[in-house]
């Protein structure tokens, strides 16, 4: 099994040449080479040209009844580095600000154990990209890349925690993280002088409105119980201050718990736009997107058993946690196939996710191959 020195050096060493999704192709030809190196009596290997950086690998199981998958993406972020670390990234405006590197190691180290001490069930380890930016994990299935043998009966992955101890594992039966949809509206009307409004229509004033009106979707459409959020984070529009603008355009973010909940509220997003588009006589361009970004939903059984292993495993640090508002394109694949999905502490409280000085405590990395090897290998004795 890969030690912890080795273990540290593969995470620093992806952690200095990350690469966004869909163009992880440095990365995917790293983790071939890992993974060349380790047994190869029991792995076989499955790429697809639709999605051709992921990487799903099989351990053959020696009394299989069933198959397991253990999920890492791989993307990074168009973030600039400001750590200072010696190991810090040497690709420009990317870096691994969400903890895929961790990930990736983690996987890489669950792979080596369960290649030198062969598994009772089998185990597919799936190395997916573009969870980030263009729900790779979706792409892959729809691509028909879970077949045959390749096809999982429950999946479990892990998302890196910087509010928690390093090693600490946190989970909750239900909803983990919420889904979410992108939004993308286009009010076009007439521009004009500013001291003539009456030979022009303008897109600010019937955008104004559906930001506020959209501002009630979750009071009054949501369960409070529920939680729901409707965020406009991008509004452009207008070239100067006397010229009435002809077009305005928004972006913003949808996130629920639920599907349901999403459905109710893209519903009433539909309408809004729709109403004030009528009422400003502007012409109305609106798309949404929610891909892979399903809610990440726990199955009941199989995390019955995992918060179960956790609590009376020696040495692991387990605790049960609320759920959270971030989008994880797991949740696509937790809709498919049952399973679980938690977080692991690495203890960095002053930065979140996504912060360009995120640095994680590596002592966490074997923390976690511990934990999940033992918690995978009771689930094949299940």
């Amino acid at each position: 099994m890969l030690t912890d020195t080795a273990l540290i050096q593969i995470r620093r060493h992806l952690h200095a040449h990350p690469e966004i999704g869909l163009k992880e192709v440095a990365t995917h030809d790293f983790l071939l080479k890992q993974i060349a190196k380790l047994p190869q009596e029991n792995l076989s290997i499955e790429t697809i040209s639709e999605v051709p950086t992921a990487i799903l690998v099989r351990v053959a199981g020696f009394a299989a009844t069933k198959t397991l998958a253990w999920r890492t993406d791989m993307d990074a972020l168009p973030i600039m580095e400001k750590t200072g670390l010696a190991f810090a990234s040497q690709n420009d405006h990317v870096m691994h600000a969400c903890g895929h590197d961790f990930h990736m190691t983690i996987a890489l180290g669950l792979l080596s154990y369960f290649a030198e001490n062969q598994p009772k069930d089998n185990l597919l380890v799936f190395f997916q990209p573009a969870e980030e930016n263009e729900f790779g994990g979706k792409r892959f299935f729809d691509a028909n890349g879970f077949h045959d043998q390749f096809k999982p009966d429950e999946f479990y992955a892990l998302h890196v925690n910087p509010l928690l101890p390093a090693g600490q594992i946190a989970t909750r039966k239900g909803t983990l993280f919420a889904g979410s949809n992108e939004l993308r509206v286009s009010f076009i009307g007439r521009s004009g002088h500013a001291a003539y409004p009456q030979k022009a229509n303008d897109s600010i004033v019937a955008a104004a409105n559906f930001v506020t009106s959209v501002q009630t979707v979750v009071s009054r459409n949501i369960d409070p119980i529920e939680g729901g959020v409707v965020t406009i984070g991008k509004f452009n529009s207008g070239q100067a201050m006397n010229i009435i603008s002809g077009q305005a355009d928004i972006e913003g973010t949808i996130r629920s718990f639920t599907q349901a909940g999403m459905e109710v509220m893209t519903k009433h997003i539909r309408m809004i736009a729709q109403g004030v588009a009528a009422a400003f006589d502007q012409e109305l361009k609106l798309n949404f997107r929610q891909g892979g970004y399903m809610p990440v939903v726990n199955d009941k059984e199989a995390t019955d058993f995992f918060i179960d292993y956790m609590e009376h495993a020696a040495q692991v640090d387990f605790q049960i946690v609320e759920p959270a508002m971030i989008a994880e394109d797991f949740g696509f694949l937790s809709n498919h196939f049952k399973g679980t999905m938690f977080w692991l502490g690495v203890n960095d409280p002053t930065h979140t996710l996504h912060s360009n000085q995120l640095n994680p405590d590596e002592s966490a990395i074997m923390k976690g191959i511990n934990a999940i090897t033992g918690f995978l290998t009771a689930r094949m004795q299940k």
